[in-house]
């Protein structure tokens, strides 16, 4: 079975920067689940994964405009220190979540005070050149109701 639109696809990865320094990297026991064709993921990587089939293993290079896009220097911005959401007692450097009118934003604190922290929008990976390293686990039909809600449900994927 190859990856195309309306597969659940489970697999493992582990991202890394061009110099190799470990940026992040999959659950061991659980392995990371998506719908293919159904924007779960990063457009360009999931245009990497079509056709790929179970027990591939490679690596992908996505250059920031395929990524996380470029650094905006204008990303900062004061919140309430309620407001950020992932952690007690903030520190410069933490990445937290945000509440926005576009959704869940994740944030990088730039500065914290009593009652207000500055937090950079940017994401943590904007402005950098991404390797993927992937192993291929499994592939299977979605269920309609995986269709239905756009994304993968069980181990690795949305639980309701």
């Amino acid at each position: 079975m190859k990856i195309e639109e309306n597969k659940v696809v489970q697999f493992k990865y582990r991202l890394s920067d061009v110099n190799d320094n470990l940026l992040e990297e999959s659950d061991e026991k659980v392995p990371m689940a998506y719908l293919h064709g159904h924007g779960n993921i990063l457009k360009a990587l999931e245009k990497k994964l079509e056709g790929k089939g179970i027990g591939d293993s490679f690596s992908v290079i996505l250059e920031p405009d395929e990524a996380y896009g470029d650094v905006k220097p204008d990303a900062e911005q004061r919140i309430p220190v309620k407001h950020l959401q992932g952690a007690r007692n903030w520190k410069k450097g933490m990445i937290g979540v945000v509440q926005t009118e576009q959704g869940r934003k994740q944030v990088t604190v730039v500065k914290v005070g009593k009652f207000m922290v500055t937090v950079d929008f940017n994401h943590p990976f904007a402005g950098k050149t991404l390797k993927f390293d992937i192993d291929i686990l499994d592939i299977r039909d979605a269920t309609n109701e995986e269709v239905a809600h756009g994304h993968a449900h069980g181990p690795g994927g949305h639980h309701h």
